[in-house]
């Protein structure tokens, strides 16, 4: 697969080589950017938070994310919704949402996979991943609602990063308006959650992630907190709706390209698949044998990383590897800077899962969810969604690609040209 197109890779890369290998300028958004290099840098930042940096998003997504009233203190919204992520979305809150997982990846791939001898990955993997998302964030299955959220985030996502001109017909403007129908989606999905918890006095037979974000508001005398919840919520189907899709479909697009590793997840996900009675659905017993899958999962994204990076706000004036950072100042860390770098990668453009084996990379060197307080709170969910898809795909497919040069884009995330179309050899009925 070509990786050079448009490749922001190659812009970290060509300027740490011109600058400095550590740390380096750029000008981004309209703001004076500093970008964080290496393991250390990644380090520092992560470390750092609260004391040197805190959270920072480009007002123009902002814009297109949240509330126009919450525009203003994203910060402070995202870490008074953030508190309460933790307690769901560690790995023994998500144990129960195994079996959802693998039933829903099952029926799509009975429904929209099966029937046909070729299919497109990426739409077909983002129809799982936020449908995935929506039952397990909010027991959200109607059909027609799950379209109304999802026909909006493409153009989120696409715009998000755009230059922020709201002329109509441009990216930026179709985002700010898809932003504006997923919000009043969501409002009405919540006061709809609000009313049953009312005349159930609390009481659900199922507790997912909005119930939780609803009943911790009572708790603290936050009644009126909707559209914060709304924020939060929208943060992590953005990151359903795109990032996991991106790495799913780069997953597949090395398993194609990669035979005896195919065969190896095959062989790891068949043992699982052998020890199940029928019609038994994966618990978390069987995903903790997923420990191969899982190294091609990372290797997967070292290569093609679905997140570049985020930013942050110097808060106080410092000093990093003998460049002086002022106040007001925004950083960046970004996964380019150690992904396909030798001195943390030997031999960096070979595909080879055995370097998650063992103790894996050096720390700060892998860094697929970031680190430190503001590490990506799903990264657990995300682990859980993806080596489902991969058993229930694997065990029931083999594939090629139709285009085996098929170009990388960005936009924002890496994802092939074509959506990575892929012909389908069913291999268990």
């Amino acid at each position: 697969m070509n990786h050079r197109r448009g490749c922001p890779e190659k812009f970290v890369i060509d300027r740490m080589c011109k600058f400095s290998p550590e740390v380096f300028k750029t000008s981004l958004f309209g703001e004076k950017i500093v970008v964080f290099c290496g393991a250390s840098g990644n380090k520092f930042l992560f470390t750092s938070h609260n004391k040197y940096v805190t959270s920072w998003w480009p007002p123009s997504m902002a814009e297109v994310w949240y509330f126009p009233e919450n525009q203003e203190n994203t910060v402070e919204v995202c870490n008074k919704m953030r508190s309460v992520l933790p307690e769901f979305l560690k790995p023994d809150a998500l144990q129960d949402y195994i079996p959802v997982m693998d039933s829903m990846a099952k029926e799509q791939l009975e429904k929209d996979w099966s029937p046909h001898k070729q299919v497109q990955v990426f739409s077909l993997s983002k129809k799982y991943t936020f449908a995935s998302a929506c039952k397990v964030f909010m027991n959200l299955i109607d059909p027609e609602q799950l379209t109304r959220l999802s026909n909006p985030f493409t153009h989120i996502v696409a715009g998000l990063i755009s230059i922020p001109i709201k002329i109509p017909g441009t990216a930026f403007s179709r985002a700010v308006e898809g932003g504006r129908i997923v919000r009043e989606e969501l409002l009405a999905i919540i006061r709809q959650r609000k009313r049953e918890l009312l005349e159930n006095k609390g009481r659900l037979k199922s507790i997912d992630l909005l119930t939780r974000l609803l009943l911790a508001s009572y708790e603290n005398g936050e009644t009126n907190d909707e559209k914060q919840i709304a924020n939060k919520i929208i943060g992590l189907l953005v990151a359903s709706h795109d990032t996991m899709s991106t790495a799913l479909t780069c997953i597949l697009n090395y398993l194609a390209e990669y035979p005896q590793v195919y065969e190896d997840v095959l062989h790891e996900q068949m043992e699982i698949a052998k020890s199940k009675s029928p019609g038994e659905l994966l618990n978390w017993d069987d995903v903790k044998k997923m420990k191969y899958s899982w190294c091609v999962a990372c290797e997967a994204m070292r290569l093609s990383p679905p997140v570049p990076g985020t930013f942050r706000e110097a808060i106080t004036d410092f000093t990093y590897a003998g460049f002086t950072i002022p106040k007001g100042w925004k950083t960046f860390w970004t996964t380019y800077s150690t992904n396909r770098n030798p001195k943390y990668f030997p031999d960096p453009e070979k595909f080879d899962p055995s370097r998650f084996e063992g103790r894996g990379p050096a720390p700060y060197s892998f860094v697929p969810f970031g680190g430190g307080p503001r590490m990506c709170p799903g990264k657990e969910y995300a682990r859980l969604a993806t080596l489902v898809f991969m058993h229930n795909v694997v065990t029931k497919f083999k594939w090629r690609k139709v285009n085996p040069d098929e170009k990388i884009i960005y936009n924002p995330t890496p994802t092939p040209e074509n959506g990575l179309l892929i012909h389908l050899e069913i291999i268990n009925s």
